[in-house]
């Protein structure tokens, strides 16, 4: 595991905000809870602390995630959907947070401006986390990294792949991501989704010290040639317009992940996914874009999500272990 590292009264907003060496302590640290757990080993080293968990777009994973996560180290949880909290709405984002700092150790936001979060940890007194906004998904990051670091057994110089809609908060994170950790990123998309400029030229910098680099194409042979991980998302996301399908999917179709995108990856490739999947007609969303598109898989074939290469519930499930580092760290567990 790396060297101790002291993060405690740390906000987790995105990873442009952590040295490389510290997001490696947070997935090594995963690792760690993560097999204390396995060993039925007790972890409530954060008894009579309370966490409020705000959800203005929900989640099963993050949800459940942060919940499970913070029992398991002997902490409350208060959780705030949609209708249960007036932030933004009756009281501002700057009065919510300095009222739930008086009465929680720690709160997470999951909904959508990245400022919403940032403005959050701007007024709260106590470290706030990220569980979702339009730009970045800096939780989903450590347990993805857990998660192929337990595959490959490293990080460094993986090879991974993001096909489909790089303009939001996966392709932006997986990309700082890969930058920070001296992985090589390849956005292999529609040419009008890819990743802001901007953010490019930025992970492009990082990456010149790390190692690491970052292509952008929209050659899927080339993006996907001797690929270690290719990843991928829905292409429409919670609260957008249902007036986009037919954009997307004629757009993004071409970078569906299947047999064929496969068949340029090395024999050792596998497949990502953070979920949820439209990869059959099992959802209402699956039926309805077949009734509408006829397209009875969208952005993952079910061949490839239910295949041998597929590790998105290994993924999934480190969702919990890598939040429980997260909230362990950023608390001060460690000073214990």
């Amino acid at each position: 595991m790396t060297a101790k590292t002291d993060l405690t009264g740390r906000d987790f907003l995105k990873l442009l905000d952590y040295r490389p060496e510290e997001i490696q302590y947070l997935i090594d640290l995963s690792a760690r809870l993560k097999a204390e757990k396995k060993a039925h080993k007790s972890q409530k080293v954060l008894e009579g602390r309370n966490v409020a968990l705000i959800f203005e777009k929900t989640s099963t994973r993050t949800r459940c995630s942060f919940e499970v996560a913070a029992h398991d180290l002997g902490m409350g949880t208060t959780y705030l959907d949609p209708s249960g909290s007036q932030i933004g709405k009756k009281e501002s984002i700057a009065d919510t947070a300095r009222v739930l700092s008086r009465m929680f150790d720690g709160i997470e936001y999951r909904g959508f401006g990245q400022e919403i979060v940032e403005n959050l940890a701007r007024y709260a007194d106590v470290p706030v986390w990220n569980g979702l906004t339009n730009d970045f998904h800096p939780t989903q990051m450590i347990a993805d990294m857990l998660t192929i670091q337990e595959h490959f057994g490293h990080l460094k110089g993986i090879r991974l792949v993001y096909m489909g809609d790089a303009r939001y908060n996966m392709g932006n994170s997986l990309m700082v991501t890969c930058a920070k950790l001296g992985m090589d990123f390849v956005a292999c998309t529609n040419p009008k989704y890819y990743p802001a400029e901007d953010l490019v030229e930025k992970c492009r910098a990082i990456a010149k010290e790390t190692g690491a680099s970052i292509t952008l194409t929209d050659s899927v042979e080339e993006g996907c040639r001797d690929a270690d991980v290719i990843y991928t998302d829905v292409w429409v996301s919670m609260g957008e317009p249902t007036e986009v399908w037919k954009e997307r999917i004629d757009a993004l179709l071409p970078y569906q992940v299947n047999e064929k995108a496969f068949s340029y990856a090395k024999d050792s490739a596998v497949f990502m996914h953070c979920l949820p999947a439209y990869h059959d007609q099992e959802t209402g969303v699956g039926r309805s874009v077949y009734e509408k598109f006829g397209l009875k898989e969208v952005e993952v074939t079910n061949e490839v999500f239910e295949g041998p290469r597929s590790i998105v519930f290994d993924e999934a499930e480190n969702r919990m272990h890598s939040i429980k580092a997260i909230m362990y760290a950023t608390l001060g567990a460690d000073r214990n």
